[in-house]
C-alpha cells in the first residue's frame, strides 16, 4: 500500500489484555466502483499483459498470500486460526472478482484492524511493568517465514519480547525508564489511533497491489490519489504552496519550504509550523485538520493554479494553547527540484596531475508528458536538463563526466534513449520485444554527441529499468566505464492505462493500471532482466541481493536474449579496463575510508545473517561498546553527525530540529563510493590522453 498507514506490520505491533474494553475499529466495506475497477482490471490483465496470467484458482491463492503478507509481513498480528479461516477462501477470489464481489479481502482487513487494535493496547499495558534485562533471551527480527502464533498466549509472549526490544533500544540510546515509558506509550498510542483511520480506499489499494504483483513484479494499480502522485513524480511539478509536510503528534507539520514556492516567498510560514485548519478560497470556512490523515490534508492544500488556500497555523514555538494565525496563499506551480538532475565538480589527484570530474546526479528519468504533448518548448525532462548541465561543465573545462544513477529506479524510456544520445550521438540504444514476439529497435537521433570526452556511469542495486538501459548502452558501445554494484535487473516495459478512459467513464473512479507490455534487450542482444548490468569495476554495496532486486521476486521473468542490433562500438574503454582495475585495487587498499565502508558492510551482513537480537542488556552494551570503539578509531563525530548511531527513536519521535540536523549530516557525510568512482574517471581521462602520471 502506498500510504503510511497500512504497513503497521513493519512498525511496532503488540497485544491487549483479555479484559480491556476497547472501542472496535470501523468495519470497512467495498464500494461499487471498486468492485467494478477490480473486474475491469482483471479483464485487461488477463488479455493484454506481456506475460498473460489467467485469473484462476492458482492466481487466487497467490493473491491471497500476497495480500496477507502485505498486511502482516512479520507475522505478528494474525493468529494461525485467522490464517486457516482466510485460506478456506483462497480459491474463491477469481470468481468473486468476476462477479464484482470484494467481500473476501475486506473481511480479512477487518480482522487485521481488530488485531492491530488488540496488540497496540496490549503493548501499552506492558509498559506498566518492568522488564528483566538480565535474562538470557533473544528476539527474532526476521519473522517473514516464522510460524504464525498458535494462541493468544503465544502472541502475548511474542509481543512481550517485541516491546522489551523497543525498550532496550531506547535505554541503550540513553533514555531513562520514565522517558522510555513515555516515548513508547506515545508511539503505540499513535499507531493505535492510525488503525481507526483506515478507509475502504486503503483496503482496495492494498488488495489491488497484491493482485497486480501476482501477475509480475512491476505491474501496478493506482487509485486516484496514487495516480496523481505518480504523474507528479514523472513531471516533477505540482500546483500547491511549496511545502514539504510531515505528520507529527497528530499535527500536519511544515518540514521544509520549497525555494521559490508560495509559502517561502510569502514569508508567512516557517519550518515547524503546524497546520490546524484548511479553508478554500478567500471566504471558505476553515476545516479543522488536527488528527486528520496527512494524505487528506495534502489533497486539501493542493488545487488549481491561481486559487487561494487559507491555513490556520499554530506557530512552531507556540504551545498547544498558543495563539493561532491564518495565512492566505495563492497556489502556484511548484518544481520539485530535489528530483531533478544536478551537477558538482570534484578535483581528483592522479600522480602529480589534477583532473576535474563533473558529476551529474540523476535521481529519476522524468518527463512532463502532458507539457510535451501540448507543445510546450520548455517542458521538463531529464535529458534536456542533463544536456544543459553538460554545457555548463564544458564551460568549467572538466576532464571527465560521471553520471550518478544510484537508486534511480527508472522512468521514461524516451529519456533513457535521449540521455544515451547525448554521449553516442545517433544509433541503436535498446531493443524491445512485445507480447507478439516482434522486436523493435529504439535509437537515439542526435546529429552529434553533446559530450565526447571520457564518461562513466555509477550504478548500485537501486539502479533499475531506464538506468539499466542507459548504463548497458554506454557499456555495449564501449563509450565509458560502468562502476558500482550489479544493478536491479528490471528489464521489462510498462505502460499506464487509464481505466476510466478505456470505458469512457465521465468521472475518475476506476484509477489506472501500470501494465507490463514488453521486454528490454541490450543492443548486444542480451537483456538487463534478472541479471541487471554487471559493472566494469565493482564497488561494494549495502543492499542485500536476496531481498532487493529482480532476483528476489519468485515470479520474475527469466533472462533471455535476441539477435544483436546493428551497432558499432565507438570507444576504447575495454583496452583501459585492466589498468583502471589495478589502479583502483591499489588505491582502495590504502584508502582508510574505503576500508571502513567494507567493515560496515561486513558488520551489516553479519547482523542480517544473525536474524536475532539479544534482549540481555550486558550483551547489547558489549556489542555497542565494540561498535563505538570501531567508530572512535575514525574521525571524531558528534551524535548528530554519526549516521549509524541508534537512539532507538523513530523519525517523528525526535524534535524536528534534531531530525533535520541528522538528515543534513547524512547528506554532508563523505560519499566514499562517489569519490572512488571519480578517481576511476580521473584515471580514465589520463589514460585516454595517453599521459603517464608519475
Amino acid at each position: 500500500m502506498r500510504i503510511p498507514y497500512v504497513f503497521l506490520g513493519a512498525l511496532l505491533a503488540i497485544v491487549q489484555s483479555a479484559n480491556a474494553e476497547v472501542a472496535s475499529p470501523p468495519v470497512l466495506a467495498p464500494l461499487k466502483h471498486q468492485a467494478q475497477a477490480a473486474q475491469l482490471s482483471a479483464k485487461f490483465l488477463s488479455r493484454f499483459s506481456y506475460k498473460t496470467v489467467p485469473l484462476d484458482d492458482a492466481l487466487s491463492a497467490r493473491i491471497m498470500n500476497r495480500f496477507i503478507k502485505s498486511l502482516d509481513p512479520d507475522r505478528v498480528f494474525f493468529l494461525q486460526a485467522d490464517i486457516d479461516r482466510f485460506m478456506s477462501d483462497r480459491s474463491e477470489i477469481d470468481d468473486a472478482i468476476e462477479r464484482e464481489d470484494l467481500k473476501i479481502p475486506f473481511a480479512i482487513f477487518n480482522v487485521y484492524e481488530k488485531r492491530v487494535v488488540d496488540r497496540m493496547n496490549y503493548a501499552r499495558d506492558l509498559l506498566k511493568q518492568d522488564f528483566d534485562f538480565g535474562a538470557q533471551e533473544d528476539y527474532s527480527v526476521l519473522r517473514d517465514k516464522a510460524p504464525w502464533p498458535q494462541s493468544e498466549s503465544e502472541s502475548n509472549e511474542l509481543w512481550r519480547k517485541r516491546a522489551k526490544s523497543d525498550w532496550l533500544r531506547l535505554k541503550l540510546g540513553g533514555k531513562t525508564d520514565a522517558a522510555v515509558r513515555q516515548t513508547l506509550d506515545k508511539r503505540y498510542a499513535n499507531a493505535l489511533e492510525r488503525a481507526y483511520k483506515y478507509k475502504s480506499d486503503d483496503v482496495f489499494q492494498s488488495f489491488m497491489d497484491a493482485y497486480t504483483a501476482s501477475i509480475d513484479p512491476h505491474t501496478d494499480y493506482f487509485g486516484a490519489t496514487a495516480s496523481a502522485d505518480f504523474n507528479i513524480s514523472m513531471k516533477l511539478s505540482l500546483v500547491g504552496i511549496g511545502a514539504v509536510l510531515q505528520e507529527r503528534d497528530d499535527y500536519t507539520t511544515v518540514r521544509e519550504l520549497v525555494p521559490g514556492g508560495p509559502a517561502q516567498l510569502s514569508g508567512k510560514l516557517s519550518v515547524g509550523d503546524r497546520i490546524t485548519g484548511v479553508g478554500q478560497g478567500r471566504d471558505g470556512a476553515i476545516k479543522e485538520v488536527v488528527g486528520t490523515r496527512l494524505d487528506e490534508v495534502v489533497q486539501m492544500i493542493r488545487g488549481k493554479k491561481g486559487s487561494v488556500v487559507r491555513l490556520d497555523i499554530l506557530p512552531a514555538d507556540a504551545g498547544a494553547d498558543g495563539t493561532h494565525r491564518v495565512v492566505s496563499l495563492v497556489r502556484d506551480k511548484i518544481n520539485l527540484e530535489k528530483q531533478a538532475a544536478r551537477k558538482a565538480v570534484l578535483s581528483m589527484k592522479v600522480g602529480e596531475a589534477t583532473r576535474k570530474i563533473g558529476v551529474i546526479t540523476l535521481p529519476a528519468f522524468y518527463e512532463d508528458f502532458e507539457a510535451r504533448r501540448k507543445g510546450d518548448k520548455d517542458y521538463k525532462s531529464a535529458s534536456r536538463d542533463v544536456a544543459k548541465l553538460l554545457g555548463e561543465l564544458k564551460q568549467e573545462k572538466v576532464d571527465s563526466v560521471l553520471i550518478d544513477v544510484r537508486n534511480n529506479g527508472g522512468g521514461s524510456l524516451n529519456e533513457a534513449i535521449d540521455l544515451t544520445g547525448l554521449f553516442i550521438g545517433n544509433g541503436p540504444v535498446v531493443q524491445q520485444r512485445g507480447s507478439d514476439g516482434k522486436v523493435a529497435v529504439k535509437s537515439a537521433d542526435f546529429p552529434a554527441p553533446v559530450w565526447t570526452g571520457p564518461v562513466g556511469v555509477l550504478i548500485n542495486r537501486g539502479s533499475a529499468s531506464a538506468s539499466e538501459i542507459f548504463a548497458a548502452a554506454i557499456q555495449d558501445y564501449g563509450r565509458g566505464v560502468i562502476v558500482g554494484e550489479p544493478s536491479f535487473g528490471k528489464g521489462t516495459v510498462q505502460t499506464v492505462v487509464n481505466l476510466d478512459q478505456m470505458v469512457r467513464n465521465s468521472k475518475p473512479e476506476f484509477g489506472e493500471l501500470k501494465v507490463t507490455i514488453a521486454q528490454f534487450f541490450r543492443v548486444n542482444g542480451g537483456t538487463t532482466q534478472l541479471r541487471g548490468v554487471t559493472p566494469d569495476i565493482s564497488l561494494p554495496g549495502f543492499a542485500d541481493p536476496t531481498s532487493f532486486g529482480e532476483m528476489s521476486y519468485e515470479n520474475a521473468l527469466p533472462w533471455t536474449q535476441v539477435k544483436p542490433a546493428n551497432y558499432a562500438p565507438i570507444g576504447n574503454i575495454m583496452t583501459l579496463l585492466p589498468t583502471l582495475q589495478s589502479r583502483h585495487d591499489a588505491r582502495v587498499q590504502r584508502d582508510r575510508d574505503f576500508q571502513r565502508v567494507l567493515e560496515d558492510i561486513a558488520d551489516l551482513k553479519a547482523q542480517r545473517e544473525k536474524g536475532v537480537v539479544s534482549l540481555n542488556e550486558a550483551e547489547r552494551r558489549k556489542e555497542a561498546t565494540a561498535r563505538d570503539d570501531r567508530l572512535k578509531s575514525r574521525a571524531q563525530l558528534s551524535d548528530a553527525e554519526d549516521p549509524s548511531g541508534d537512539d532507538g527513536l523513530q523519525a517523528n519521535e525526535r524534535s524536528l530540529s534534531a531530525d533535520i540536523a541528522i538528515e543534513n549530516a547524512r547528506k554532508k557525510a563523505k560519499d566514499v563510493l562517489l569519490e572512488e568512482a571519480a578517481a576511476i574517471l580521473a584515471d580514465e581521462a589520463v589514460l585516454q590522453e595517453g599521459a603517464s602520471p608519475q
